[in-house]
């Protein structure tokens, strides 16, 4: 022991001689950069000696190791001359314990000599090589101890130990606990009826349409914690939105409204294709290029990014082409046990795009060969109650069980190779709405549906069911309004919810959800730029003179005040002559004759109703003061002779009795 703490004394001697100390500050370089107290003093080290000071070490450690293999070597054969069965494990754990415990002085001593040259400074630099020789053999003392501190680097990130094995197996068994609802977003889209919800595939992008005509476009890498939508629409101007999806590939939108036309959109919102309108006087409507009736729902094939499908109140299901705006692709007519017509009111594709089914009012569900429209393939009369709207269909991730939400507040699965009776059903549902879903987990253990309730009747719930065994497993109580859509994102591992008070919630965790939600709620909101609150924008040049510069904008309505009195601003008419007066607009005469004579018309009292009179009234001032035709003939004119008239009443005393009036 003492030749090992004089070895390692001299080692940590020889270092110590190498190591310099760095001097203060030099005053030109503070001077240069304004401040001084560039950090503390560094230490040096001379690699030469430190390489010189390891290899001892490994010397002597390996022949500590020597003797200790020969210690227990005499150990055995003294064991085996004594007895068999004698327990010799204290004799080679005593020689690993005296060799720990000689390195561990070695150390020690290195330490104190150490702290003794510099107590004052800070160790910079990497760690002294006595310390990292004698990790081995303090991990090997404390391997038993369940509390050591991990020593080395980090593990791998896909490096489990078996306890967490135990837990993911647990977690497998039981897929309650995949269900992502320990943290949730509200997007408001409006005060109505939030009635479809798409998202695109990789889970970029989500787009919210409701009874109040708006379409919403959500971009969550583009969100802040503000949670405001980039873009608001209405493609469909007055018609309530029924659904909405992507296409396979994300690049379009497939928008249903209450009217017979489909529309598409890309994925800014801009209108790239609408469907054509049928001619509602033809009787077969196969024969129609379109649909004649409110339409109900429609979706994308899977498979092919150019086709989706379409159901309407005029009894068709309907493929389209986004390439072909003037005509449908092909017509499946739903048609009841008696051979009618029957309304379908929700259709859908198969996982692999190869059947197309139909729920119908009657309480059928049935199911078309895509490319066979004549007969159907499969068909179940009695899947829901008749005159119910059967409100969804969706296939499982596997593409072996149908799940229907009807109308009759049911949820049933079905094989469809067995076609006459559910697999599973559970009743009490409620469902208010005609497009209340429900849909698979991703990893088809679980089925989601959603609840509706009056108005103060309690929290609209979206409940979990077992695949299987279709027990009820979990339940979120949403908000105190009905739950109509809902979609669980398999690449996100969030789930949609659109409700009936305007709200679309999104719920997610931070752990087994992957971006989506995650990447808007860690943004904090954007500041208001001042240049944006400026009502009018105005130019101004930095060379402008005072006099030149534009009047201060003011209010509008104090100067439509005053325009309103200006009678040439504001046009104003002329007002009606007062009084009686005649020949029409005299009170803007000017200096002519006519105006002049005008004027005089006007002011002129008299009334001329009797025109005998108003010539009489001339009489005397002629005769008095003749100047027109009287003084021509005053001399030559003889004095005017008149006979005298008698009365009336004499002449009628003069006539014979049987000319006089009989009274």
């Amino acid at each position: 022991m003492d030749t090992e703490e004089t070895v390692g004394a001299g080692a940590l001697a020889a270092e110590a001689s190498h190591v310099e100390l760095v001097g203060g500050p030099d005053p030109e370089l503070a001077a240069t950069m304004g401040f001084s107290g560039f950090g503390k003093k560094a230490r040096t080290f001379d690699l030469e000696a430190l390489f010189e000071q390891t290899r001892r070490t490994a010397v002597e450690r390996s022949k500590k190791m020597l003797e200790a293999r020969a210690r227990e070597e005499e150990a055995q054969k003294e064991k085996e001359l004594r007895s068999q069965h004698e327990d010799t494990g204290s004799a080679a754990s005593g020689s690993s314990v005296m060799v720990g415990a000689s390195s561990a002085s070695t150390c020690r001593e290195g330490q104190s000599s150490e702290s003794e040259d510099g107590s004052n400074e800070e160790l910079i630099g990497p760690p002294l090589p006595c310390q990292t020789s004698i990790q081995g053999p303090a991990e090997e003392t404390d391997d038993d101890d369940d509390d050591e501190e991990f020593i080395g680097p980090p593990l791998p990130p896909g490096y489990k130990d078996s306890d967490d094995d135990d837990d993911m197996q647990e977690e497998d068994n039981n897929p309650v606990k995949k269900i992502p609802d320990s943290h949730e977003i509200t997007l408001q889209h409006g005060t109505k009826t939030v009635s479809a919800l798409g998202l695109d595939p990789s889970g970029a992008r989500l787009v919210t349409g409701g009874y109040d005509y708006d379409v919403r476009l959500w971009d969550f890498a583009g969100m802040d914690a503000s949670l405001q939508a980039f873009r608001s629409l209405q493609p469909c101007e007055c018609h309530q939105i029924k659904s909405l999806q992507y296409s396979s590939t994300g690049d379009v939108i497939l928008v249903v409204s209450g009217n017979s036309q489909a529309k598409v959109l890309d994925r800014d919102g801009f209108p790239v294709m609408e469907c054509v309108k049928g001619d509602q006087y033809i009787v077969d409507m196969a024969n129609t290029k379109g649909h004649t009736a409110m339409l109900n729902t429609g979706c994308w094939h899977p498979k092919i990014k150019e086709e989706f499908l379409t159901c309407s109140n005029d009894g068709t299901v309907r493929t389209w082409d986004v390439n072909n705006d003037k005509k449908h692709k092909g017509v499946f007519k739903p048609r009841s046990v008696q051979g009618k017509r029957v309304i379908p009111t929700t259709c859908t594709y198969s996982r692999d795009g190869k059947l197309i089914a139909a729920g119908c009012q009657d309480g059928s569900i049935q199911i078309w060969d895509r490319n066979m429209n004549v007969h159907t393939k499969f068909h179940c009369r009695q899947a829901h109650a008749p005159g119910t709207e059967t409100s969804c269909l969706t296939f499982s991730y596997d593409g072996t069980v149908l799940a229907s939400r009807g109308g009759d507040d049911t949820l049933k699965t079905w094989d469809i190779r067995q076609f006459k009776k559910p697999i599973n059903s559970v009743e009490g549902l409620s469902s208010f709405f005609p497009m209340t879903d429900c849909c698979f987990s991703p990893d088809d253990k679980l089925i989601v549906t959603g609840t509706s309730i009056k108005k103060g009747g309690g929290n609209g719930k979206l409940i979990f069911f077992e695949r299987e065994t279709f027990q009820k497993v979990y339940e979120i109580e949403v908000t105190d309004a009905s739950v109509v859509r809902c979609l669980w994102h398999p690449k996100l591992n969030q789930i949609m919810v659109g409700t009936g008070n305007g709200l679309a919630k999104v719920y997610y965790d931070p752990i087994k959800s992957q971006r989506g939600a995650k990447l808007c709620v860690v943004k904090t909101k954007r500041k208001a730029r001042q240049a944006e609150t400026l009502t009018q924008d105005y130019i101004i040049t930095p060379h402008a003179l005072p006099m030149f510069r534009e009047p201060r904008q003011r209010s509008t309505r104090k100067q439509l005040e005053k325009d309103r009195l200006d009678p040439l601003k504001s046009h104003k008419p002329e007002p009606p002559v007062a009084g009686p007066g005649r020949g029409g607009r005299v009170g803007t005469h000017g200096g002519t004759l006519s105006s002049y004579i005008v004027k005089n018309i006007a002011l002129d009292k008299t009334d001329d109703s009797n025109p005998r009179e108003a010539i009489l009234r001339h009489a005397k001032e002629a005769e008095d003061n003749p100047y027109w035709v009287a003084p021509a003939y005053s001399k030559t004119q003889p004095k005017a002779v008149f006979a005298e008239v008698e009365s009336e009443e004499d002449e009628t005393d003069n006539k014979p009795e049987w000319k006089k009036r009989k009274i």
